[in-house]
């Protein structure tokens, strides 16, 4: 019989769930509901080639998820007949209390609930996801699965920043990192793909999507990242500046009067590709420089060259790479910035092959010429899978 994990990750206006067999990674429904709070709300439910939509007002988090639970009773499949043996909950900042996923009970909620300072918007919300689901499913046992686990094996030298020591001792400041779920799925499917245990490798894995991230990973474990504190840090991203001057907070505040609230929330949702070009979307971006659009042009190079930087960073850091690894939808799905961005490292074992780069396919491939010291793979990602897997490990007590 399979083994079906509820996975659920609790947003501050949204709700997305999957039913995923955590052993073969099957997906018999997912869905989500969008737009909790407003007098508007979508519930989307799919199973298998079915989609079902529906609208209505979803004021919480609980009657988000239990509008949710009567689309699996109405649209399938049965929760009761599924043989769920847990909840994982995906929580998107452990802090450096959490290495592991862990189980929920009370203890674990009073962590997270003191973690939100980190991160105010995701953890509040991911809290109440926690609560609400313990209410629904008193007898199915809950996991937590941290965004910024896996990060938890970076060295000192990585994570500490150079601040006053009250800052990293009183007040938590240092790199956590994130996408830790997509990254320890990663790692190990490259490692397979290569045909080399997880251990024995040395990855450069770029997660580029709306949020993106680089990580060196040695031998499975993260030895550094390139988001921080917050998941503003590193790549260009969708609406993310990513890297900048600390200082420019203080001029915006200091020049045009601008709270702190302000220039954070420019940062975060108005930057980035956004900011560079109006779009969000990196294929709008792509299609606007097909057509001589100079503001596009420029994003894009932006773009790739900020990711060459950190791949050059981090073959420093490694001193030998085994492969580069493109994740996750702009990752998976962008030839011309996988090119791009890898262009001109070829004297360090770098090289794409630009017809395997270009082919329509979805699985995970080797885009790198026979040659290439350096392999380089796309390897799609799947955090769900991820989450429940881990849950799954986690209630039947195995590491």
């Amino acid at each position: 019989m399979s083994s079906h994990v509820l996975v659920l990750n609790a947003g501050s206006s949204s709700l997305k769930y999957s039913l995923v067999d955590a052993e073969t990674g099957r997906a018999p429904a997912t869905g989500s509901v969008e737009r909790i709070g407003e007098a508007r709300g979508l519930l989307r439910h799919s199973t298998g080639d079915r989609r079902h939509t529906s609208e209505g007002a979803f004021p919480t988090i609980e009657e988000a998820l239990a509008a949710a639970l009567d689309a699996f009773a109405t649209y399938g499949p049965s929760l009761p007949d599924s043989n769920v043996v847990a909840v994982g909950h995906r929580v998107v900042h452990g802090g450096s209390r959490f290495a592991d996923p862990a189980l929920v009970d009370d203890a674990l909620i009073e962590e997270v609930r003191k973690l939100v300072p980190l991160a105010p918007l995701h953890n509040a919300a991911n809290l109440e996801g926690l609560r609400v689901a313990r209410r629904l499913f008193p007898d199915v046992p809950q996991a937590a699965v941290f965004d910024t686990a896996f990060h938890q094996t970076m060295p000192p030298v990585a994570y500490t920043y150079a601040v006053p020591q009250a800052w990293r001792e009183e007040h938590r400041i240092r790199r956590y990192g994130f996408h830790g779920t997509s990254y320890a799925f990663v790692s190990r499917e490259a490692a397979r793909l290569l045909g080399r245990p997880v251990d024995e490798t040395n990855l450069i894995v770029l997660h580029l999507g709306n949020g993106a991230s680089a990580a060196a990973i040695r031998g499975g474990q993260s030895v550094d990242t390139s988001m921080g504190f917050t998941p503003l840090e590193g790549l260009v991203m969708g609406t993310r500046s990513g890297d900048l001057d600390p200082a420019i907070h203080a001029h915006l505040c200091r020049e045009l009067g601008w709270s702190v609230d302000a220039v954070d929330n420019a940062l975060n949702r108005d930057s980035g590709l956004k900011g560079l070009t109006g779009h969000t979307d990196i294929r709008e971006v792509l299609a606007l420089r097909a057509q001589g659009d100079e503001a596009a042009g420029l994003a894009f190079e932006v773009y790739a060259y900020r990711i060459r930087k950190y791949v050059g960073a981090y073959l420093a850091v490694l001193g030998s790479v085994d492969a580069v690894v493109f994740t996750a939808g702009v990752g998976q799905h962008t030839p011309e910035l996988r090119a791009s961005s890898l262009a001109g490292l070829e004297r360090f074992g770098i090289e794409i092959d630009q017809a395997r780069n270009t082919e329509p396919l979805h699985g995970p491939r080797a885009i790198s010429t026979g040659v290439s010291p350096v392999q380089v793979l796309v390897v799609p990602t799947n955090e769900e899978w991820e989450i429940a897997r881990q849950a799954l490990a986690v209630v039947r007590g195995r590491p």
